[in-house]
Parts: C-alpha cells; sequence; structure tokens
C-alpha cells in the first residue's frame, strides 16, 4: 500500500506544528507514546505493518519524523535534548472523539509501542510522553538529567512547574 501523501524536504517549525490543525479540532480522545530510532530494520518494519494493519480508529496514526542537518550539529550536552544522535523519532497516536474508544486507542498505543520500544534508542521528546513515570523522563535526557535538577533546584526549588514530564529539583 502507497502513503496518501508523502513530504521530503525542509519545513519551517511552525508549519509542523499546525500540520495536524484542521483534522484535529479540539474535544478529541488522545493517547501518545513516542521513542527515538537509530535504524529502521526489519522486525521494526514488521511491527510497523502489523499494527498499522490494526488502527483502532480512522483518525489513530502513526508518524516517523527524521532528524538530521542541524539537530545533530549540536552537541548532546549543549542544550536539554539528548538524542541529537538519533536518526527518528516514532509517534503512535490513538485519536478518536469518541470517549467510548478511550480505552481501545489506549491499548492500541500501548501495544504497538512495547512491541517497538526493544529496538528504540530509549527516550523521547518530553512533549510525546504521557504520564509514563519518572524513570520515562530521565531517560528522555539521559545524562542531561542530573544537570537539569541542579537547575531546577535552582530556580523552582519547591518544583511550582510540575506539570506533564517534570524535572524534578535534585536534592
Amino acid at each position: 500500500m502507497n502513503p496518501l501523501f508523502e513530504h521530503v524536504g525542509e519545513m519551517p517549525y511552525p508549519s509542523v506544528q499546525t500540520l495536524f490543525d484542521a483534522m484535529m479540532p479540539s474535544g478529541m480522545q488522545w493517547y501518545w507514546r513516542a521513542d527515538f530510532f537509530n535504524e529502521l530494520g526489519p522486525e521494526i518494519r514488521a511491527q510497523h505493518l502489523k499494527y498499522g494493519s490494526i488502527i483502532p480508529t480512522a483518525l489513530s496514526q502513526m508518524h516517523l519524523y527524521p532528524i538530521s542537518g542541524a539537530a545533530g550539529r549540536v552537541g548532546n550536552e549543549e542544550t536539554a535534548w539528548s538524542y541529537r544522535d538519533a536518526k527518528y523519532t516514532g509517534v503512535i497516536v490513538g485519536v478518536d472523539p469518541d470517549k467510548s474508544n478511550a480505552n481501545k486507542i489506549t491499548t492500541w498505543c500501548k501495544d504497538y509501542w512495547e512491541a517497538l520500544h526493544d529496538y528504540s534508542a530509549g527516550g523521547a521528546y518530553s512533549n510525546f510522553l504521557m504520564d509514563e513515570g519518572q524513570e520515562r523522563v530521565k531517560m528522555s535526557y539521559r545524562h542531561n538529567y542530573d544537570r537539569l535538577a541542579r537547575i531546577k533546584k535552582e530556580y523552582d526549588p519547591n518544583n511550582f512547574f510540575r506539570v506533564n514530564q517534570n524535572i524534578q529539583p535534585s536534592a
């Protein structure tokens, strides 16, 4: 089966952030899971075929974004993001307007992610993480987590800014 569309080339970041706004209005049920990947071997391709063939709802999807160019020209310790050496980020997204399908899309995402995770580089962009626990947050920042926790202790010692994928202030 051929993809419905394909885009290869540079795109301004604000354009990427709004790509799906028209087809994904507010009020949808969402569940995300993501990982970084260094290669897309036959095992990974087989899982994409398996789970792509059993998408639970019409709006559920899997995004695979290449990471290249300027992203790799910055050192892994120069910013919070420590996966500049990864080649791809894969995002599995369960979406549906019907609240009764929340369990269906969540289960599909988790199962799909579990099937791929052992082949991944480990972490994910923090904005692609759900409530997956502190260890997953640490894995997503790798060796930068301790430095970020020290910074958090200095600027937010009471952990006021703690929503979503929280970096806890160091003790």
